[in-house]
């Protein structure tokens, strides 16, 4: 297979695997950073641990790199425009987007899943950095989650019981 067919099919893959859509955010000093992730998972229990993959040349990546802490607001079903904001580029991502200052890291109002975590390592991986982050705080509210799969906006819904 050649290369520009294994990146085709990879992307087709990959499309079709459902995710959760997250934004993790840090300060650098006043300023917040926040961008979207779809590549955001637990990694462990005890200790309760998160890994988030972010771009090399993320903003973001170098906050982290310099601050050692990173929030992960996990969104729902009705923050996909926030979700839209926080994946472009620029540094206004955060005009009028209702946050507070948490465990030293931007919270944003009223997201389903709240993680602040502290920066354990940073891996290489392709043309991403892996983050394993430790949590030292978590907070739910209801709702439903917000996913991405085949390049659209959704969310989960059970399957009616048997």
């Amino acid at each position: 297979m050649s290369e520009d067919a294994l990146a085709v099919g990879f992307r087709q893959v990959m499309a079709g695997v459902c995710t959760p859509v997250s934004v993790i955010t840090a300060m650098d000093g006043e300023r917040p950073h926040g961008t979207t992730v779809s590549a955001f998972t637990s990694l462990s229990m005890a200790p309760p641990m998160v890994l988030v993959s972010l771009d090399q040349s993320s903003a973001l990546l170098a906050v982290l790199r310099a601050t050692g802490r990173f929030g992960v607001n996990v969104l729902g079903s009705r923050q996909h425009t926030l979700a839209s904001v926080f994946a472009r580029k620029g540094d206004d991502k955060f005009d009028g987007v209702p946050w507070t200052l948490t465990h030293g890291v931007p919270r944003i109002a009223d997201t389903p899943g709240w993680l602040a975590c502290e920066v354990a390592q940073l891996v290489p991986g392709g043309d991403h950095v892996i983050a394993l982050g430790t949590v030292t705080d978590a907070d739910t509210l209801p709702a439903d989650p917000l996913t991405y799969h085949f390049r659209a906006f959704g969310t989960h819904l059970p399957l009616p019981a048997r």
